[in-house]
């Protein structure tokens, strides 16, 4: 095992959605010496307190989970940042877990970084075969830079680090906002406030038939410590593989799953004004089953648990991501 439950083991980004996700999986399966910092005490973007961070506790594992994130909307209006804040994050994290000894990283990517056109299902060598998809390309782009420097290093200086390309996540942690979240916790705030307002109809972006597929967070989760403690890459292996579920579904048939799981029975409407963003992208996710790992969450019975948690929360005044 390439991991041990003693090992120092920082989880960078822990308060977001996969990051909290794998805090508590790391947790479950006993590994207790987690070293967790918030952003008040450690801001991940300012590099000389980044390194006084990594001197002063020399984690023996790094999992980098932190990200500046948002759907279609958020990609567009705010180009600068979104490149410039992830480059900052994962260059300040990556290389001083090589610089101060950590044994071993583990870089959460995103499926976004293959070519809008990518035969289907992507496969890991489809990076860098073609044009990304405008509506997030510089969220990919920063995803990209952090893969190819954990290959840098590993290639130059035997650092071992990996990568992980999940597809599109849910499930607890979701930002909810109305115009800065992913499709799925957006449909699932819309259709909810429409049930609740009882509201006759909700529109939804685009055509609704693009193809997504959906990872339930703890899926990630269970597949990161798979890995963490199992993959390790060959020389002349890729260091990076993807994560997700093998099947897809339309925009459409998921605006109903989320319509019925919420309760609501009114009109779903399609404002075709509005961009699609890539027609399909489905992983292939088949290297990861090799080594033997699947998900194991339904979508139907992922979005029931989702949608009663998101009810939940709202209703007992806890903080959601709105």
């Amino acid at each position: 095992m390439l991991i041990s439950p003693n090992d120092r083991i920082f989880i960078a980004g822990h308060r977001g959605m996969a990051g909290s996700a794998i805090t508590r999986c790391l947790k479950a399966e006993g590994h207790q010496r987690l070293l967790t910092v918030g952003r008040s005490d450690l801001d991940l973007m300012d590099g000389p307190a980044v390194a006084a961070w990594f001197a002063d506790h020399q984690p023996d594992v790094v999992v980098l989970a932190a990200a500046r994130v948002g759907g279609i909307l958020a990609n567009s209006t705010y180009p600068a940042d979104f490149l410039l804040d992830n480059l900052k994050i994962q260059q300040n994290v990556i290389e001083n877990a090589w610089r101060y000894g950590t044994r071993r990283l583990l870089f959460l990517g995103s499926s976004c970084i293959y070519p809008k056109l990518a035969d289907q299902p992507i496969r890991e060598e489809a990076l860098l075969g073609g044009a990304l998809e405008p509506t997030n390309e510089w969220y990919a782009i920063a995803k990209i830079t952090g893969i190819q420097l954990c290959r840098a290093l590993r290639q130059q200086h035997g650092f071992d680090a990996i990568s992980l390309m999940p597809t599109n996540l849910y499930g607890p942690g979701d930002n909810y906002h109305p115009t800065n979240s992913h499709v799925l916790p957006g449909l699932i705030r819309r259709f909810q406030e429409a049930h609740e307002a009882g509201a006759d109809e909700v529109v939804c972006w685009g055509s609704g038939r693009p193809l997504r597929e959906f990872l339930h967070v703890d899926d990630l989760a269970a597949a990161a410590l798979f890995c963490l403690r199992h993959w390790q890459p060959g020389p002349e292996d890729r260091q990076y593989i993807n994560v997700g579920t093998g099947t897809d579904v339309s925009i459409r048939e998921l605006a109903t799953m989320v319509a019925e799981a919420v309760g609501f029975q009114g009109r779903i409407a399609w404002d075709t004004s509005k961009p699609d963003g890539t027609p399909r992208k489905l992983l292939d996710v088949s290297r990861l089953a090799a080594l033997g790992w699947r998900s194991a969450i339904p979508l139907k019975e992922g979005l029931r648990r989702t949608v009663a948690e998101f009810v939940s929360e709202r209703a007992s005044g806890a903080e959601v991501r709105l």
